[in-house]
């Protein structure tokens, strides 16, 4: 039974660790494993220039990006979730969960359609809105400084529903003679929430949150690649370690830097997932993963 898993892992797990290596060369197609050893050089220019460096800078905005993704999304998919357990018409909350859960399901290329028909300069939907009302249209494309808010709204949107059905399962796992004992005390709604939700939901929000922190260098590559692709006005408020990673392996054809990044990326990961843990564990030792 656990064989086909197995080999899985060791396929697609285990045996890419190999590609480790090519971090450490100045790798050429036609030498391939031959390529010229190079020891730390390629680690050498992601970080030159301290805090102006390209690793920084990449860094810098796939953490600011992923703390955003994961504050917004366990708030608004929290609030979510409370609200249609608090919800008494029974039909609107699964027409609620049904229409939240759908965007789950878009292909993030169709997505991306839908984000360039909104704000492409020329017929996008809401420059249109703006030349319809005496406004002068604006150039989403050249303006970088918009982008992160458009990034974060998309992921929160499609989301969503996905989330709030995992938060939503969770409390309706609480006792209800909970809540009815609290009612007959006299407790409103919002006490309710506040003094039996929130506290009961605790542990599923730092367990989710773990595994969140956990990939916090995990950019949505998908999200990024496919709105924003090689737009080079956007790159410095838009590009990720996943991002420049695939753009050194296909466009610059640089395997030793596109490696070094990577590699960069899961030692960092695994320091930051190790951290949090110690830290939880400090704090609440049964919610701690290991």
């Amino acid at each position: 039974m656990l064989t086909p898993m197995i080999v899985f892992f060791i396929l697609f797990a285990y045996l890419p660790m190999f590609g480790v290596y090519y971090a450490f060369v100045d790798y050429d197609f036609s030498k391939g494993i031959a390529s010229k050893f190079v020891w730390f050089k390629n680690f050498e220019f992601l970080f030159q220039g301290g805090f102006s460096s390209i690793i920084w800078k990449l860094t810098k905005n796939t953490i600011l990006y992923n703390i955003a993704f994961i504050g917004l999304n366990t708030f608004f998919q929290m609030s979510v979730a409370i609200l249609l357990r608090e919800l008494t018409y029974k039909k609107f909350v699964k027409t609620s969960q049904t229409l939240m859960f759908m965007p789950y399901f878009v292909s993030m290329v169709i997505i991306s359609s839908i984000v360039y028909n909104l704000f492409n300069y020329d017929f996008g939907v809401i420059n249109s809105a703006f030349k319809a009302m005496g406004f002068e249209k604006f150039d989403f494309y050249a303006t970088p400084a918009v982008w992160p808010f458009i990034i974060v709204a998309v992921e929160i949107w499609k989301g969503l529903g996905y989330g709030s059905v995992i938060y939503l399962a969770s409390i309706m796992g609480i006792d209800e003679s909970i809540y009815e004992a609290a009612y007959v005390d006299g407790a409103s709604k919002w006490q309710r929430i506040i003094h039996i939700t929130l506290p009961l939901l605790k542990p599923t929000v730092i367990v989710l949150l773990l595994f969140s922190l956990g990939g916090i260098m995990r950019g949505q590559f998908d999200l990024f690649w496919n709105i924003i692709g090689q737009n080079g006005f956007l790159l410095n408020a838009t590009d990720i370690i996943d991002t420049y990673v695939y753009r050194s392996l296909t466009v610059n054809f640089s395997m030793g830097l596109g490696t070094a990044a990577g590699l960069f990326q899961s030692v960092f990961g695994l320091f930051v997932i190790l951290t949090v843990n110690y830290i939880v564990k400090k704090a609440d030792n049964e919610n701690a993963l290991f």
